[in-house]
C-alpha cells in the first residue's frame, strides 16, 4: 500500500474513533437520564426511529432551514446509537425489563462500533477514501435507501434470497452516518 493512503487511512481511523467518542459520550449520558428503556422496543421500531431522524437530515437538506434548534449532526449521532441499539435488539431480543446492566450494555456498543469500523476499514481499503468525495446528502440518501431495504426484509420477516439481511444494512447505515460527522466535525 502506499505510504500515502496509508496515511489518510490512518487520519481516517482517528477520525473514527473521535465519532465513537462522540457517539458513545451521548449515549452514556442518555443511558444515565433514561436506563435502557430502549430494550422494549422491537427492531421495526428501530428502524421507524432511524427512519425519523434520516428523513429530518433530509427534509434540512432539501429546504435549507431547520425551525428546530437542533442541526444535522445530533440526527447523525442519534442515527449511529439507534443502529447500535438496534443490532444489540437482534443479538438479545426485546425485554419488558432493565436485563443488562451499564457495563453490559457499553460493552455491547463498543462491540458493535468496533464491527461497523473493522468492516469501514476493510470496504475503505477497497474504495480508497471515496467517500470522502461524497457530498452529504448522498449519505442521507444511502441511509434512507438502506433503511427501507432493512423495511422490506423485516416485512419478509428477515429472509432474503440473495441479500445481505438486517445487521449488515445497519452496520452500513452507522458508516454512513460516521461519514457525514466526520465531515462536519473536521
Amino acid at each position: 500500500m502506499p505510504l500515502k493512503i496509508k496515511i489518510i487511512m490512518n487520519k481516517t481511523s482517528q477520525q473514527y474513533d473521535q465519532v465513537i467518542n462522540v457517539c458513545q459520550d451521548i449515549f452514556t449520558k442518555k443511558m444515565k437520564d433514561y436506563g435502557i428503556a430502549w430494550r422494549i422496543l422491537r427492531p421495526s421500531s428501530m428502524t421507524d426511529q432511524i427512519y425519523i431522524k434520516a428523513q429530518r437530515i433530509r427534509s434540512i437538506e432539501q429546504k435549507g432551514i431547520s425551525k428546530i434548534d437542533e442541526g444535522v449532526r445530533s440526527e447523525y449521532i442519534g442515527i449511529v446509537n439507534y443502529c447500535i441499539m438496534a443490532l444489540i435488539q437482534l443479538e438479545k431480543g426485546i425485554s419488558e425489563s432493565d436485563d443488562l446492566t451499564e457495563e453490559e450494555t457499553l460493552r455491547l456498543y463498543l462491540a458493535y462500533f468496533k464491527e461497523a469500523k473493522d468492516l469501514m476499514m476493510a470496504k475503505n481499503h477497497d474504495y480508497d477514501e471515496a467517500w470522502r468525495n461524497m457530498r452529504m446528502s448522498s449519505y442521507t440518501d444511502l441511509i434512507l435507501m438502506k433503511l427501507k431495504r432493512t423495511k422490506q426484509i423485516e416485512d419478509n420477516l428477515g429472509k432474503t434470497l440473495i441479500s445481505e439481511g438486517i445487521e449488515a444494512n445497519y452496520l452500513d447505515m452507522i458508516n454512513y452516518a460516521v461519514f457525514a460527522l466526520i465531515k462536519i466535525e473536521f
